[in-house]
């Protein structure tokens, strides 16, 4: 087979962790509560598979069944829990993926709390910890950072460029040199979000190092 089929009745796990996406099935029992969080930068969607499932999502409560999906957007507080008699299923998937994932509230006061940054263990990356000095993971991230600094600057030189003939393009209403000037636009759209992707890729991996910082 080319590619993981996963399915909920067996694979209660993460399934993949990238820096766009990170995907899972989740099981809950009944009675069971999670606690309220919300991600800075994540939307986290949540697909009733199996079970009653109460989410609540900024004050606002609603009860889903199988085949019911909602969405908490980045900053949003969410809450869910299983309202029904038996067990409760979910796929859920937060994009993007970054460290630290999930912002922690005072249960009393509801201030935020500092940020946790949680191992990969914590996603079921179990091979995902690399043998490799705090220092040199620092230095990784420094050279993505540099890369995406790189890249972007460059974008913004050449785009002048670009975006004026857009622009000229479409005061004549010319559609086939629009066409030719976002061509030249996406080349760098694209560059800058590749080097993004290797930026949170090498954050994701130094993060976690001060997973034990705080209690």
């Amino acid at each position: 087979m080319p590619y993981a089929v996963y399915d909920f009745r067996t694979d209660v796990k993460n399934l993949f962790v990238t820096p766009r996406i990170r995907s899972r099935f989740l099981r809950m029992e009944p009675g069971e509560v999670h606690r309220a969080h919300s991600h800075d930068l994540g939307h986290e969607v949540f697909l009733i598979l199996e079970g009653r499932c109460q989410m609540e999502i900024d004050g606002d409560r609603a009860v889903l069944g199988p085949g019911q999906l909602c969405v908490a957007f980045a900053h949003q507080m969410h809450q869910a829990s299983n309202v029904g008699d038996g067990p409760m299923t979910m796929y859920l998937s937060v994009t993007p993926h970054v460290v630290p994932t999930h912002t922690q509230y005072d249960r009393e006061t509801g201030e935020r709390l500092p940020p946790r940054y949680n191992p990969p263990t914590m996603f079921d990356q179990l091979d995902a910890v690399p043998d490799v000095p705090t220092a040199e993971l620092a230095d990784r991230f420094a050279i993505a950072q540099a890369a995406l600094a790189d890249v972007t600057r460059a974008a913004v030189q050449a785009q002048q460029a670009g975006i004026a003939a857009l622009k000229e393009a479409a005061g004549r209403d010319d559609l086939p040199a629009l066409a030719a000037a976002m061509d030249g636009l996406w080349a760098h759209v694209y560059a800058a979000h590749e080097r993004l992707d290797a930026l949170t890729a090498a954050w994701n991996q130094l993060a976690p190092r001060a997973a034990d910082a705080r209690p």
